[in-house]
């Protein structure tokens, strides 16, 4: 866990990612921005560089060479060409792929393709490996050799279609996704989630966001965290289509850029929390606003634990109206007796440094000490 109190847009954000290849960019950038970032990888890439099986698929490549190649990652395809270059074949495969059809993906694929010397003959606009055999099915595949770069969850229904369209297909595994590298720490993360004790939790691959959910359901979370996603207490957003495809197919509707990009996604998760203040109120000390572990008066980041948050994002949501401690005692985790709402009253206070802003109503119970402009009428 890695975390950041500066002032920023995402001051009092905590935003969990399950990234691992490129994590450490996405954590940078939300720290940036002011977030407390937790880092609960949910896969992990394990490079095939040095795999005796690539190798052998280049040669089988390099000897049957393919009328088209399909190129769906740029990771990926550089480090096929470094494991080729490792084994001593890579002059070989690049005049085998010049002779051939080079199909991007989408941007990344191309720039890849094209700092190995090469030339594609046609990218795809919405990056997605759909639209690459829409195209070549289009184009007719009947008795042409394919091969297609494989990328983590890659789906066995596109090879079909082009197979089922006359094309021999064959793919290329140049990395393979492994477990998570710390699964207490996805399950713990996935707690979060469930609890909203994170405002948003981020996704950059489909077999990373299919994996949360499959460690969700090992672990008898599942119906929580989907419960959670799907009411949106917490910000689900994933990078692209393709990402967010294991949420789709469970009704859900993640938050995804225009652009399928890492930056685009920073900024569209940056500005959705920015401008979600429905957990906001103006008190007389200042603007609250209420986060998944924290809370920020007046610009100034208070973390909270989870019995404090609670009674806080309660007496928010009253909106300056009184909450009885028998109301509070209900949002309380595992607290018992009114006595509890007491003690976090005043752990409350002591953690905001303004005991002030919860005020006692004798007999009633607790309010916050919000602008008149603030309270109902």
């Amino acid at each position: 866990m890695t975390g950041n109190t500066r002032p920023g847009p995402l001051s009092g954000c905590t935003i969990a990612v399950t990234a691992h290849r490129r994590a450490d960019d996405l954590i940078a950038s939300f720290e940036r921005r002011g977030a407390k970032v937790v880092h609960a990888p949910t896969l992990q890439i394990v490079p095939v560089a040095d795999d005796h099986a690539l190798i052998e698929a280049t040669r089988r490549v390099i000897a049957n060479p393919p009328n088209d190649v399909v190129v769906t990652t740029a990771v990926g395809f550089r480090g096929w060409i470094e494991a080729a270059d490792t084994a001593g074949l890579a002059a070989d495969l690049l005049v085998t792929l010049e002779q051939a059809r080079i199909l991007a993906r989408g941007p990344k694929a191309r720039g890849a393709i094209r700092a190995a010397g090469l030339v594609e003959h046609w990218s795809a606009r919405s990056e997605t490996t759909i639209e690459v055999v829409e195209w070549l099915r289009a184009q007719g595949v009947s008795g042409r050799k394919i091969v297609v770069q494989l990328h983590g969850l890659s789906d066995p229904a596109l090879m079909d279609a082009l197979r089922g369209a006359g094309a021999s297909v064959r793919g290329l595994e140049v990395y393979r996704w492994g477990p998570a590298p710390d699964p207490v720490l996805v399950e713990r993360m996935i707690g979060q989630v469930c609890t909203g004790a994170v405002d948003a939790v981020v996704h950059t691959s489909a077999p990373g966001a299919q994996a949360m959910l499959d460690a969700a359901a090992l672990n008898g979370q599942y119906d929580a965290l989907v419960a959670a996603l799907r009411t949106g207490r917490v910000l689900n957003a994933c990078v692209g289509p393709v990402t967010a495809g294991p949420f789709v197919n469970l009704g859900l509707e993640p938050l995804v850029p225009d652009r399928y990009r890492l930056g685009a996604l920073i900024r569209i998760v940056t500005d959705r929390l920015t401008d979600d203040n429905a957990r906001s109120i103006d008190t007389e000390f200042g603007q609250l606003v209420i986060r998944g572990g924290a809370a920020v008066l007046d610009g100034v980041v208070l973390p909270l634990g989870p019995g404090p948050r609670a009674v806080l994002a309660a007496l928010v949501a009253a909106g300056g109206d009184v909450v009885s401690r028998p109301d509070l005692l209900a949002v309380l985790p595992g607290a018992e007796d009114v006595h509890a709402v007491e003690v976090t009253v005043n752990r409350l206070r002591t953690a905001v440094g303004r005991p002030e802003l919860v005020r006692t109503v004798v007999r009633r119970g607790y309010r916050l000490a919000v602008e008149a402009a603030a309270v109902p009428s």
